[in-house]
């Protein structure tokens, strides 16, 4: 398990790393840095979980797994 990070955390990451990836909601797909750029401060400060390979997910209140915010596709 990755420690826990900000969803911008995570995002920054898969961008320095370069991961080849999309990231799916709602049937539609993002990169990471798309999503850096989009998405608002209040989105990007949520406590996530990333689960590489598979999802990235919110953390809440209580520290457990909630909603998945993005499944992980390969591009």
């Amino acid at each position: 398990m990755e420690g826990l990070m900000l969803l911008k955390e995570i995002l920054l990451k898969l961008v320095e790393d370069n991961e080849p990836v999309l990231l799916s909601n709602n049937g539609q797909d993002w990169t990471a840095s798309a999503l850096l750029e989009s998405l608002s401060e209040p989105m990007l400060k949520r406590q996530a979980h990333l689960q590489r390979g598979l999802y990235i997910a919110e953390i809440n209140d209580a520290g457990y797994l909630g909603q998945v915010l993005y499944k992980i596709k390969p591009k």
